[in-house]
């Protein structure tokens, strides 16, 4: 039977730590419930050796950054106390004793004293940009008005939950091929600067000429061992002045565009950015923040400027009474079938929850997207690496074969 660690709190706020045997965690929750604890966190067990104990490296303890993993937890556990009955005083001062991250803690004992000095927990989170983005203070301060802030912190939950896995679903497909490039690179740079040397100072030996291929792979030697710096100094120049160039509003929104229009790839980034969009809007929508408000939040969300250009033609369309599905059409950014989900939503007076299934539809549908680049980019980098070695290859045999044809 499998272990649980859990972390629950009692009546008074005490916080108890344990590990309990049990068939799930469902089954621990409820022993839990039925020894009169609250149950906050609970997770598989995992046994302590040498390759899974935590190790602590020196800088560790300095790190100041939260991570968007901290903001999940704190969320997902105060949804838990608040539903549990828990007033947000004392649910905050036991999620400052629970949190794992130095930095966490702070950020939510520096709220727990706000909001004793009279501030609301919304204003209280603002007060942190970084760490609480404004889609989560939105919908906190609208849930706070509605006296719904358990159901909002729920919905929270679920958004960020479904923002952290499409997240790291993109982070873990793109691990191969960066590997695969990076190897690739290596191995060239290894061929180029070390073995092809050795092949052109027998021929410098002998006093003949280089055969043509080696004479290329010679040259390319010579520039990167002696003008390797001049190389490095173009990759800033030109990385400086992209920089620069996407630092300033229409350079960013030229170069989001381009994004847009690459082939393969745009049409994956517009359907990330759709899915941002969608999900985003539906939940201040259905945590009560009016749709003008929640445009403008979602406009700052968007990550692309080509698409976030397009919310304020929307937002003046909303204006005039014209709807949300109408104006999005006009805008040309938002794919045919995500018009037609929005389009039945708005007519069904079900736009919040139409919104986030069509968030949970491109959200498969980036899936397929980056399965089929990988497919593709795979074996085409594969490819290249195989051509460009083969070709060094190649010329080192033929240069070693053309050595038994010079006369003696």
């Amino acid at each position: 039977m499998p272990s649980y660690n859990y972390r629950a709190s009692t009546m008074e706020g005490k916080i108890v730590e344990g590990i309990m045997d049990a068939s799930d965690d469902g089954t621990v929750s409820l022993k839990l419930q039925e020894m009169g604890l609250i149950p906050v966190r609970i997770g598989a067990a995992a046994r302590q050796n040498v390759f899974t104990r935590e190790i602590e490296l020196p800088w560790a303890g300095k790190r100041k950054r939260v991570r968007r993993k901290d903001l999940l937890i704190f969320t997902q556990e105060l949804h838990t106390l608040v539903r549990s009955g828990f007033p947000l005083d004392r649910s905050l001062a036991i999620l400052s004793q629970l949190a794992e991250s130095p930095a966490m803690a702070e950020v939510i004992q520096d709220i727990l004293n706000e909001v004793k000095g009279g501030k609301s927990f919304s204003e209280a989170l603002a007060k942190y940009p970084n760490v609480f983005p404004k889609v989560y203070v939105s919908m906190v301060k609208a849930g706070e008005a509605g006296g719904a802030l358990e159901e909002i912190l729920g919905r929270l939950s679920s958004y960020l939950v479904s923002s952290q896995e499409l997240q790291s679903y993109i982070i873990g497909a793109m691990i191969y091929p960066a590997l695969l490039s990076l190897v690739g690179l290596l191995s060239v740079t290894i061929l180029t600067l070390f073995v092809v040397p050795k092949f052109i100072s027998i021929f410098q030996d002998m006093g003949v000429p280089l055969p043509l291929p080696m004479a290329v792979l010679h040259g390319i030697s010579i520039f990167l061992t002696g003008y390797w710096w001049l190389a490095l100094a173009a990759f800033f120049i030109v990385a400086a002045y992209l920089r620069t160039f996407r630092r300033s509003y229409e350079g960013r929104l030229k170069w989001d565009r381009w994004k847009l229009r690459f082939p393969l790839l745009g049409p994956v980034l517009q359907k990330i950015e759709v899915a941002r969009f969608t999900r985003s809007l539906g939940t201040l929508i259905h945590g009560g923040v009016p749709l003008l408000q929640s445009m403008a939040i979602v406009r700052d969300i968007i990550g692309n400027q080509g698409i976030a250009a397009a919310i304020e033609p929307i937002r003046n369309g909303i204006k005039k009474g014209e709807g949300i599905a109408q104006p999005m059409k006009q805008s040309g950014v938002f794919p045919p079938l995500a018009l037609h989900l929005i389009e039945v939503g708005e007519e069904s007076g079900k736009l919040d929850s139409m919104l986030i299934q069509v968030a949970e539809v491109y959200d498969g549908e980036v899936r397929n997207g980056i399965k089929n680049l990988i497919a593709f980019f795979e074996p085409a980098l594969i490819l290249l690496m195989g051509i460009i070695i083969g070709t060094i290859v190649v010329s080192m045999l033929m240069a070693i074969f053309s050595i038994n044809d010079i006369p003696l």
